[in-house]
């Protein structure tokens, strides 16, 4: 009921304050295309992308209701790393492999982290979104939740425009501004989308430049080969609360596995390295009303933070890194 309700209030609000915002929009977007000019953005390539460019009222509620707010971590997980996901993703593998194979190879991250970074991102290609993205990443620069960041991922991709290394035309995506297979923000297309086909276009809707791409970005961000990601753990009442992470934002207090193995209900069931450098999760305490304090809760690792550098949720990387276990049982 709480959550019907949440949805019908925003619903009230996104209606009742569309004309003024709509209205705003316009005055914020001839100051925006000015800065993109001053930023180095030819006039001709501000006025082709930015003169259509709409606000976009859905684009604020998808912002307000994503999942990652509202669902709890069993669900979250369940609806993305099932049976059915790998079933698409191991006959997506079977069609592919030869040139997964190579990337993994290549770029020295596993296969299974990227059908499952693709599989949760997009189904495999079935969802790439139909949003106009100028208009969403415009929409959510002149929003003041997260304005900052999506005016410099708006300037990115003007900038990759202006350099012809995007085609306006194919502008096309989720409500946020990502691209592709893997759904690429703008910053992450300018400093990790690669060539890998040489014919001297990025398609990210493509399989050999998208599952590079993907490759590349993990692979220079750290991601450390056949390393955990986390454990599942009961905790004991007697954890101080200090340890307990429900933020994404930055991990804090990380300890040895062996110093945590005190306040953990039956550590020797684990089949831990007690010097790996972890931290405590519990995504569930902050999030959902009436949740547990100590349940569910996860050690996390350095691959884990990896992940979260793609996606700023707890619940994403955990589901990430669930459906990539999967994948190492079937293939």
């Amino acid at each position: 009921m709480k959550k019907i309700t949440l949805f019908l209030i925003l619903l009230f609000y996104i209606s009742n304050g569309s004309a003024h915002t709509e209205e705003n929009f316009k005055s914020w977007l001839n100051e925006f295309k000015l800065v993109a000019i001053k930023s180095g953005v030819s006039q001709k390539t501000v006025n082709s992308v930015m003169n259509d460019a709409k606000f976009l009222s859905k684009v604020i509620e998808y912002d307000r209701y994503q999942p990652e707010f509202y669902e709890d971590t069993f669900t979250y997980i369940s609806k993305r790393a099932n049976k059915v996901k790998v079933s698409k993703g191991l006959y997506l593998y079977n069609k592919e492999q030869l040139v997964i194979k190579e990337i993994e190879k290549k770029f020295s991250i596993e296969k299974e982290l990227l059908l499952a970074l693709m599989g949760i991102e997009t189904n495999y290609g079935k969802y790439l979104g139909k949003m106009d993205i100028v208009s969403s990443l415009a929409t959510l620069s002149y929003d003041k939740r997260r304005s900052d960041f999506f005016t410099n991922e708006l300037l990115t991709l003007l900038r990759l425009v202006d350099k012809d290394i995007i085609d306006k035309d194919i502008l096309y995506g989720s409500w946020a501004g990502a691209f592709g297979n893997f759904q690429f923000m703008p910053t992450t297309i300018k400093n990790y989308a690669i060539d890998y086909n040489g014919n001297n276009d990025i398609e990210l809707k493509k399989i050999d430049d998208s599952f590079a791409s993907a490759a590349n970005y993990m692979n220079k961000i750290g991601w450390k080969k056949n390393k955990p990601c986390f454990y599942k753990i009961e905790l004991k009442q007697n954890i101080p609360t200090k340890y307990l992470n429900s933020s994404a934002k930055k991990l804090k207090n990380k300890r040895k596995i062996k110093y945590f193995k005190k306040y953990l209900k039956e550590p020797e069931k684990y089949n831990f390295d007690d010097n790996l450098i972890s931290a405590i999760i519990t995504p569930d305490k902050d999030i959902i009303p009436g949740s547990k304090v100590l349940s569910p809760a996860y050690l996390v690792f350095n691959n884990y933070e990896k992940v979260l550098k793609w996606n700023r949720s707890l619940r994403f990387a955990l589901a990430v890194c669930t459906l990539k276990d999967k994948f190492k049982n079937e293939i």
